[in-house]
């Protein structure tokens, strides 16, 4: 007997064969993971249904505000050493490529293929892009929109379907092996999906995931750091180009033959160790310091930690009181006259920066530079001592660490482990990078892995595609038989192999890996 579907009546299901992907998450892994499923899924001609749930009015918000509106969307040279579970984001990348050789049209030849298969995805969609300092990859057009622009676009030519304002409360597992997932809706509705590609950070995973799944706590990285504020309060709102160095008491940082080959003088610091050194800009706050170099430096810091701001990075360390002993002389020449520390520093450092640098070091600036001044002010110039407290301000932290713990997670693919059909990808998992292009570039690769994976989901694995929603306005629906399973009410449609296509090309320079740390370990 034919029935409407109706909220509340009798339970319903589809038997016209369309399968449904589910993605929880509009932003950036989950856009790639749209497009990827989508395009496989129409290129082996299979009729499945990709749906991106998506809890704010539009898509993309988070894509936008990425680089100050600019999006720095890759970096040129990535490596597994720059990630937080390296070994795990490495394994995962190689897979990666490894589809992107035979998925991403520009990818399947070396005549044609770009230094990775992000840049060839985004180059075969149309985006151009350029290259700035440390290999950070920005859109030509040199804003946000036209990368969100032609993943929207790759969206909407092969249907993929936005359901924005749909949060999503939970994600329950099949009843049975078969059987499909079932998407909780915020405002009481649900719906089916045969697979799920999570693509939400990890703060909202969490909550969406079944229980039982290892799961670390996210918390923010990627932020400016907080500091004992002697300096940095009278330095508030000042920028400097710089270095910030991050020293820990324990010894657990850089082999002190890594310091002396580095220009460093070991033990420099009575019994620590440098643990980083970040080169780039360092922006004073009230609080302690912000800037690039301070948010990557937020990803490995301790409680105990020390923060040395070096104001000249260009002079080695042990070359800085020759260095003064020159100037002074220059100086001296120039003037006609004897040189103070006033006259030692303009042209150097600004004002206030002076001002603070001569109390660290114990001088006055109308004084003129003494014997055995320059071996007071060269450690301060080199290595200005803030110890840390913490986190500076966690609302402008960009990223977060923590979520699904990555041993519950196949490298290959992003499926979670022994629940065939769901997937985790981007900041859902417990994985996160240094500024750069590194993080958006692991959304990408993760979600592009996760949409083909899906997509890909062989019946032999338990497929729970066929099973649709009620509640539905599709016109094939049948009602559940006396004693008849869901599952026996909807055939299943067979998988076939996918192929991706691509339309565009366009080029960037090689570069050579920058050497980088290893990665951390939990």
């Amino acid at each position: 007997m034919w029935e409407a579907a109706l909220c509340g009546g009798p339970l319903f299901f589809y038997t016209g064969g369309m399968e449904t992907i589910a993605i929880i998450g509009g932003g950036a892994a989950g856009l790639a993971a749209a497009v990827a499923a989508g395009e496989a899924a129409r290129d082996a001609g299979a009729p499945v249904r990709v749906v991106v749930y998506e809890a704010s009015d539009r898509v993309g918000r988070s894509i936008l505000a990425t680089g100050n509106g600019r999006c720095n969307f890759s970096n040129a040279v990535p490596a597994d050493g720059d990630y937080w579970n390296g070994e795990f984001v490495g394994d995962a990348l190689a897979a990666f490529e490894d589809e992107a050789s035979r998925r991403v049209l520009s990818q399947g030849k070396p005549s044609t293929a770009y230094a990775n298969g992000v840049l060839g995805f985004f180059a075969d969609h149309g985006l151009m892009w350029r290259e700035e300092g440390e290999g950070r990859l920005y859109p030509l057009a040199n804003k946000a929109t036209s990368v969100l622009d032609c993943l929207r676009a790759a969206c909407a030519a092969v249907g993929v379907e936005e359901r924005c304002e749909g949060r999503v409360a939970a994600v329950e597992l099949p009843r049975s092996d078969s059987g499909p997932f079932t998407l909780r809706l915020a405002d009481g509705r649900f719906e089916r999906a045969g697979a799920v590609i999570v693509a939400v950070g990890g703060t909202v995973a969490r909550d969406l995931l079944p229980e039982g799944l290892p799961f670390h706590v996210p918390e923010p990285m990627l932020g400016p750091l907080a500091t004992e504020t002697c300096w940095p309060r009278r330095l508030d709102n000042i920028r400097v180009r710089g270095a910030l160095e991050l020293w820990r008491p324990d010894g657990r940082g850089m082999d002190p033959r890594a310091l002396g080959d580095g220009g460093y003088a070991p033990l420099t610091h009575g019994d620590e160790r440098l643990v980083r050194r970040e080169v780039g800009e360092v922006m004073f706050r009230k609080y302690g310091v912000s800037g690039i170099a301070a948010f990557n430096l937020s990803r490995l810091v301790v409680p105990g930690d020390t923060l040395a701001v070096d104001f000249v990075p260009t002079v080695r360390l042990g070359d800085m009181e020759a260095f003064l002993n020159r100037r002074r002389k220059v100086l001296r020449t120039t003037l006609g006259a004897e040189v103070t520390w006033d006259d030692m520093l303009r042209g150097m450092v600004l004002a206030p920066v002076a001002d603070v640098l001569l109390e660290a070091a114990g001088l006055r600036g109308a004084r003129a530079v003494a014997k055995g001044d320059t071996a007071r002010m060269a450690p301060v110039l080199k290595g200005l001592r803030l110890p840390v407290t913490g986190l500076g301000d966690p609302k402008q932290c960009q990223v977060h660490r923590g979520g699904v713990a990555v041993k519950a997670v196949d490298s290959r693919t992003c499926a979670v482990r022994g629940v065939p059909g769901l997937y985790v990808a981007g900041e859902a998992l417990d994985v996160d990078a240094a500024c750069g292009g590194f993080n958006l570039h692991w959304a990408w690769a993760s979600g592009l892995l996760a949409g083909w994976s899906a997509a890909s989901l062989p019946a032999s694995s338990g497929s729970r595609f066929g099973v649709e929603a009620p509640c539905s306005d599709s016109p094939r629906l049948v009602r559940q038989s006396p004693g008849q399973s869901p599952l026996q009410a909807a055939p299943r449609a067979k998988r076939g192999s996918t192929r991706g296509v691509n339309s565009a090309r366009t080029s960037t320079p090689n570069h050579e890996p920058a050497h980088r740390d290893k990665k951390g370990q939990h």
